[in-house]
C-alpha cells in the first residue's frame, strides 16, 4: 500500500521547491497544483518538483503536472524535476515532458541550473 501523500515547500532565490511524498494521484496533483497556483499568482516562475519520495505517478497526477508545465512555459517560467526514481523518469520522458521541463539529480543542483546561485542559496 501506498504511503499518503504530503506536500512540503519553500521559497529560496525567488525559486519555489516542492517535496512530494507518496503516491501523485488526483489528491497529490491537486495538492501540488494548488500550491503551485499559489506561488505563481505572487510571480514565482522557476520552480523545483523534488518527487524523490513519490515513486508512483498515475495518469490524473501527471495531468496536474503538465498543467503547470504549460502554465510556467507560457509565462517564460522553468521547472526541473529532481530525485527522480527511475520509474517516474521514464514516464516523464515517455511523455516527452523533458522537452519543456529539466531534470537534476538534487534539489542543489536545480536551483544552480535555474538561479545561477550556489548550494547555499
Amino acid at each position: 500500500m501506498e504511503q499518503p501523500f504530503s506536500l512540503t515547500s519553500e521559497v529560496r532565490n525567488n525559486c519555489l521547491i516542492m517535496t512530494t511524498a507518496g503516491y501523485v494521484n488526483n489528491v497529490g496533483g491537486e495538492a501540488i497544483a494548488g500550491e503551485f497556483n499559489r506561488h505563481f499568482e505572487t510571480g514565482i516562475r522557476l520552480v523545483v518538483i523534488n518527487l524523490g519520495q513519490s515513486k508512483v505517478v498515475n495518469s490524473v497526477g501527471m495531468s496536474f503536472l503538465i498543467e503547470i508545465i504549460e502554465k510556467l512555459h507560457e509565462a517564460d517560467g522553468k521547472l526541473v524535476f529532481t530525485d527522480l526514481d527511475p520509474a517516474v523518469e521514464k514516464m516523464l520522458s515517455i511523455m516527452g515532458l523533458f522537452q519543456y521541463a529539466g531534470k537534476q539529480k538534487t534539489v542543489a543542483d536545480a536551483l544552480v541550473s535555474l538561479t545561477g546561485t550556489g548550494k547555499e542559496g
